[in-house]
């Protein structure tokens, strides 16, 4: 989700917010749940009591379906536990800021383990030689995204859209950018 906050065409702030964390929440924590359901019925069938009494263990084996329950299980649980720290900290969350006025382009985006690894890019407005849009389609996924092409360097996505928008929504949202710095807009 992107808000844009233009000001006397001075200042275009760009919120650059996770999209759909109300379903990556249900679906962290039916993993988590089901990780800890396998770990607990490899280790139940281990020592031979049903920890969970509605998760019968009794027909499973410990060496060698046990032990590969609870290896799933911790999987499970470690990778549910990384993503619900992702959704918790924000990580990939940030905005993106061309400043007339002060004559900078600053990008932010939070990282995942404090300061440290946050992103925090600051280009003069000078570098920026256009803005490009880039939308490729595959068999079942489109990746949108809308880059500043600087002086001399790679281009820097500002914006990668992870829900596809129609065609003319993209184009619009960069010529909003382009027109703003006076940039030619590219790929379109």
């Amino acid at each position: 989700m992107i808000n844009i906050n233009e000001k006397d065409n001075i200042l275009l702030y760009e919120t650059v917010i996770e999209n759909d964390k109300l379903l990556k929440w249900a679906f962290d924590i039916i993993m988590l749940l089901g990780g800890m359901g396998f770990f607990f019925v490899g280790l139940s069938s281990y020592i031979n009591y049903n920890l969970i009494p509605f998760l019968n263990a009794e027909q499973i084996i410990f060496f060698p379906q046990g032990i590969i329950m609870c290896f799933y299980g911790i999987c499970a649980i470690i990778a549910s536990i990384n993503q619900i720290k992702i959704l918790l900290e924000k990580a990939g969350e940030g905005y993106n800021e061309f400043n007339k006025e002060k004559k900078y382009f600053k990008l932010y985006r939070k990282g995942l383990f404090g300061k440290e690894s946050d992103i925090n890019i600051i280009y003069p407005l000078t570098d920026i030689e256009a803005i490009k849009v880039e939308i490729k389609t595959e068999l079942f996924n489109t990746k949108q995204n809308i880059f500043v092409c600087l002086k001399g360097k790679k281009e820097l996505p500002i914006l990668q859209i992870s829900k596809p928008w129609r065609i003319n929504e993209v184009e619009k949202k960069a010529s909003e950018i382009a027109s703003f710095l006076k940039v030619p807009l590219k790929g379109v």
